[in-house]
């Protein structure tokens, strides 16, 4: 049995959760922009803002999804997509998100987008792809120079309402070895079963591609059964309603069929608390399902999902769990650890991650 460094068991002040080494699952590039870059672009292209002051165009993007509805927070993505039609906005976009999650600490990323959506003005699926990779790239530059470093990569999705999941998915095979590790299905659950995109996941299991699926989140254990046993998920993005699965009345809670499968499997769940108490899953953090299933010992991970609609960063997350559940330095290094586990790298570099970077990083601070 391994022995626990005691200074891992110590709770992080909020400055040393920032220069903690985190690793980032799941991450919108569209719900991810500086307010800043939204204003100038769309006064370059003449699109209407509720605001065009920085500090008042973020508060409204956090206010509009308090509403505790995933359909309306949805609706706020209207406006980061309208900016990110041109290919020079794309590659802005991901190269100030490369260099915003690098200052705050994040040493690998996989952030998602659905390059459907920025085709409205004349780019291409591949125009986009190739400029969300281009960003990633300069912005992996330009941390360095600022004594950051960072890996990020891209997830494509597929829009569950639409039909381009399995063109998607080719370009996530075609690009692979270009920056994109994997494919994701989003959007509105209810109502667009991961069972309507079947093919998709069965041709992507041919090719021996990595995929998570967004299940769990506003639907229940259907979605989450649905993803795993029928499509074949490696992940499940948020899965948050395996909990409905859980009686907690018992000591020890008593697991059903389906989150046993879930724990034994050690199937990564990608949880967003901010963003689940903005659609109305918990009502803080302390009553949020992940430090409970982090106690049964699910593969739980922490991430961001939207960081401008829910005003939030990696420290920020974390931060909240060391406040609102008395989260240790232990903690936070087991769910980071969770992430690398279950990123869609090499096993070899996912490991150098780890035990390069994570642990000794957490040892230095938590001595502090």
């Amino acid at each position: 049995m391994s022995v626990v460094n005691p200074d891992l068991l110590k709770k992080p002040t909020e400055s040393q959760v920032k220069r903690l080494p985190k690793a980032l699952l799941h991450d919108h590039l569209d719900g991810g922009l500086r307010p800043e870059t939204i204003i100038e672009i769309a006064q370059e292209i003449g699109h209407e803002l509720p605001t065009y002051d920085a500090t008042e165009l973020a508060e409204w993007f956090r206010a509009s999804c308090d509403s505790g509805s995933l359909v309306l927070y949805l609706e706020t993505f209207a406006h980061t997509v309208a900016v990110m039609q041109r290919r020079q906005d794309v590659v802005r976009v991901a190269r100030e998100c490369a260099v915003d999650l690098a200052r705050d600490g994040v040493v690998y990323a996989e952030v998602r987008m659905a390059p459907e959506l920025l085709t409205e003005k004349g780019m291409t699926l591949t125009d986009a792809i190739e400029a969300i990779l281009e960003g990633f790239r300069a912005g992996e530059a330009e941390a360095k120079s600022e004594g950051n470093t960072i890996r990020i990569f891209s997830l494509l999705c597929g829009m569950r309402q639409n039909a381009r999941s399995q063109e998607v998915a080719e370009l996530a095979v075609k690009y692979r070895d270009k920056g994109v590790v994997g494919f994701d299905i989003a959007g509105p659950e209810d109502g667009f079963p991961p069972s309507d995109q079947l093919d998709t996941f069965e041709y992507l299991r041919r090719e021996n591609a990595h995929f998570t699926i967004h299940a769990g989140e506003a639907y229940g254990l259907p979605s989450i059964w649905e993803a795993i046993q029928l499509c074949g998920a490696e992940r499940l993005g948020h899965g948050v309603r395996i909990t409905d699965d859980i009686d907690f009345n018992h000591t020890p809670p008593r697991l059903g069929r389906l989150a046993s499968y879930v724990r034994d499997r050690r199937v990564p769940l990608e949880m967003c608390p901010s963003s689940n108490i903005q659609t109305g899953v918990a009502d803080s953090f302390a009553h949020h399902p992940l430090a409970r299933l982090a106690k049964l010992r699910f593969r739980v991970t922490i991430n961001t999902d939207n960081r401008l609609m829910s005003a939030t960063s990696m420290t920020r997350e974390m931060t909240e769990m060391v406040n609102q559940c008395d989260w240790t330095f232990q903690d936070l290094q087991r769910v980071t650890i969770n992430a690398l586990k279950s990123a869609f790298i090499p096993f070899e570099e996912r490991l150098a991650i780890i035990e390069n970077v994570i642990k000794p990083t957490y040892a230095k601070i938590s001595e502090e």
